[in-house]
């Protein structure tokens, strides 16, 4: 049993360590997002964060648009 938790600690241990490595020699932490694949960007997959980020984005393009005035109710 003791031999299994310290085979997994070790493991663990390992990859953290590996981790850390990557991050140091690349200077940031690894893109596993889906925006973060050439392969599903070149397809046309993008991630729903994304999308909307681009969608709150102000459109210079667009018109303003004007407020109608509101009608008076006769009592």
């Amino acid at each position: 049993m003791l031999d299994t938790i310290f085979i997994t600690v070790l493991i663990v241990a390992i990859c953290i360590a590996l981790l850390c490595i990557g991050i140091f020699l690349k200077g940031k932490f690894p893109n596993t997002h889906v925006s973060g694949s050439k392969a599903l960007r070149k397809q046309g997959v993008g991630c729903v964060q994304s999308q909307d980020r681009e969608a709150r984005q102000p459109n210079k393009k667009a018109i303003a648009e004007v407020e109608k005035p509101k009608k008076r109710e006769n009592n």
